[in-house]
């Protein structure tokens, strides 16, 4: 029994240390631009293994060398209350899970009536994570998917709302947000696409680039497809109803 205890003490311990070790790598970004992500890393090894002389791309820019129409159009794309909320958007997370659930239900159904399974459209899953949890989870999480490892994002998103102003997360995020296979941050989609700095991005352009931030890899190779035209005239007509921090 006595082992038991000491084990779980062991177990706490080293959770705590985990935490505490996750505030301090957060404090520090008050003040200090993380060189890359856990993302980034899983992705660098990833890529080195598959392509050996693929070139990494990825330079930092401050926040006032970062277009503004950028800062609007991400916001429009991916989370128009960013200003307003504590780093979770419960109603939107709502929303998302109500979604999955008819989308599961309707993939069942088709299974039920006797449609082949192997034929069943697997049910999309969507999110509603705002831009601090997706920061928090590329930042320092791994890419599973777990109640635990959800659970744990909801704190490291807490944790970067009380350290770091909402300029300073959008900030780190425009720097380390996937644009496409190796190309991480707005200067580095900038340059591949369009071939001028983060700083010149129109509106347009800016547009184009948050429309491809859910599926980077994929919209890469369609960058000029009907949906992603479409998509970016109408976040173009979003971007004047948001306020970059």
């Amino acid at each position: 029994m006595r082992g038991v205890v000491r084990w779980l003490l062991w177990v706490l311990l080293a959770g705590l240390a985990l935490q505490l070790f996750f505030v301090g790598r957060i404090a520090l970004m008050a003040v200090v631009d993380p060189q890359s992500t856990a993302f980034q890393r899983s992705e660098a090894w990833r890529i080195a293994r598959e392509r050996p002389a693929f070139t990494w791309r990825q330079q930092w820019r401050d926040y006032d060398a970062i277009s503004p129409h950028l800062k609007r159009a991400v916001l429009a794309a991916e989370d128009s209350g960013f200003n307003q909320h504590d780093g979770v958007d419960w109603d939107a997370l709502e929303a998302a899970w109500e979604r999955n659930e008819r989308s599961a239900a309707r993939a069942e159904a088709q299974v039920a009536q006797g449609k082949d399974p192997a034929q069943v459209k697997p049910p999309k899953v969507v999110g509603g994570s705002t831009i601090t949890q997706q920061l928090a989870k590329n930042l320092l999480l791994s890419g599973e998917r777990s109640l635990l490892r959800k659970g744990q994002e909801l704190v490291l998103t807490m944790t970067l709302e009380a350290f770091l102003s909402k300029r300073r997360i959008l900030e780190i995020y425009l720097n380390n947000v996937e644009w496409g296979e190796g190309i991480f941050g707005a200067e580095a989609a900038a340059q591949r696409y369009f071939g001028k700095s983060a700083r010149q991005l129109s509106a347009r352009e800016a547009a184009r680039l948050a429309v491809m931030l859910p599926a980077p890899k994929r919209f890469e190779q369609r960058v000029n497809s009907r949906y992603l035209n479409n998509r970016a005239s109408t976040i173009a007509a979003r971007m004047n109803a948001v306020t970059p921090p």
